[in-house]
């Protein structure tokens, strides 16, 4: 099958384009510019690499009509953010048999009333991006209700793995909180770190989204969640990651409007919009439907993201040793080598609560 994907070198991309090869397709990648992935692979050598600022094209209007001058048979969009911009592919496709394929977030929930939560959940977002991504949901869900365009929407939760800082058990991005508790430091979390947070590997959103193009007879008009099998409180993940360099996580708790004047203001915004939103979310329906399996649990996604981290000397550890972790499959590409690793360029998220420099 000839497949385009948008935004093929960001993290998604990275594993999703080697799957794709490696099940035969014919890929065509389309990034804003020529920079490497994440990690290396040599399936990138056989695709088609095609360069595009898609927001200046969204403004002249050109997008769609570059996306339809392609003949793909399927199109897999990771880095749509605005309603318009989804509604210029629409159009494209528009009684077309192109497979569109969209990477949304589980942000468009909003807070759960019952855990795990079901893509059946309303759709509460809280939040600007929340609120963009469940209005591009709606729209192809809704097209593709009517059989004009065949759409798939495939939420993430917080995407993380080697090249990405995870979202930490303080609910934020910094790496201190790793190096705290690296170095048996005290902890403080906010309110009694009880909250959740999902993560998910980068490799296992891929298989996803590999998973959904082969069975789109059952995937087309649905939306599903594309998580690890299970979330965790902040107080469970700070204590994992604490044995991991062999300590016993030093914990303490303040109510989050104490807490946050200990911290920047940025972490403190990214903190609440994680608990606020506290996911846990169910991955039945793609299980059923799909064979989707993820093969990391969000522990062992982190351990990936922290290990490469350590290795990079981003977190300061101060000699301790981050010990394996038992049953985490072993990775099967290769770090892209030093200086050839692009900035994040593409606009990806870091994790599903809003677009970071994905």
């Amino acid at each position: 099958m000839r497949v385009a994907v948008i935004g093929a070198t960001g993290h998604i991309g990275t594993y999703l384009v080697p799957q794709l090869v490696t099940d035969g397709h014919e890929v065509i990648a389309i990034t804003r510019n020529r920079r490497v992935p994440y990690v290396s692979h040599p399936a990138y050598d056989e695709v088609e690499l095609i360069t595009a600022d898609r927001e200046a094209e969204d403004r002249a209007g050109s997008f769609g009509k570059r996306l339809k001058g392609l003949a793909a048979e399927a199109i897999i969009d990771l880095i749509c953010y605005e309603l318009a911009s989804a509604a210029q592919v629409v159009e494209a496709l528009r009684g077309s048999e192109t497979l569109l394929i969209h990477c949304g977030t589980i942000w468009v929930h909003g807070p759960a009333t019952t855990v795990p939560m079901t893509e059946d959940a309303p759709r509460r977002p809280m939040e600007p991006y929340g609120v963009a991504k469940a209005e591009i949901e709606r729209l192809l869900l809704e097209e593709s209700s009517r059989g004009a365009v065949r759409a798939v929407v495939l939420h993430p939760g917080h995407i993380t793995g080697p090249g990405w800082r995870p979202v930490n058990p303080a609910g934020n991005l910094s790496l201190d909180v790793f190096s705290k508790l690296a170095k048996g430091e005290r902890l403080c979390l906010p309110n009694l770190g009880l909250e959740t947070v999902h993560h998910v590997h980068a490799e296992d959103v891929a298989l996803a989204f590999a998973l959904a193009l082969a069975r789109p007879e059952v995937a087309v008009g649905r939306a599903f969640h594309v998580v690890s099998a299970n979330a965790l409180t902040l107080r469970g993940y700070a204590e994992e990651v604490a044995r991991w360099f062999g300590r016993e996580a030093v914990l303490s708790f303040m109510p989050f409007e104490d807490w946050s004047k200990t911290v920047s203001d940025d972490e403190a915004a990214t903190t609440w919009s994680h608990i606020s939103h506290s996911p846990s979310a169910s991955i039945d329906r793609a299980r059923r439907l799909l064979g989707y399996e993820p093969r990391y649990s969000s522990l062992e996604a982190i351990h990936q993201a922290l290990e490469w981290l350590t290795v990079e000397g981003e977190v300061d550890v101060a000699g301790a040793a981050l010990s394996p972790l038992g049953g985490a499959p072993a990775g099967g590409i290769q770090s892209t080598p030093d200086g050839e690793r692009a900035a994040h360029s593409e606009r990806e998220t870091h994790f599903s609560a809003g677009p970071q420099a994905q």
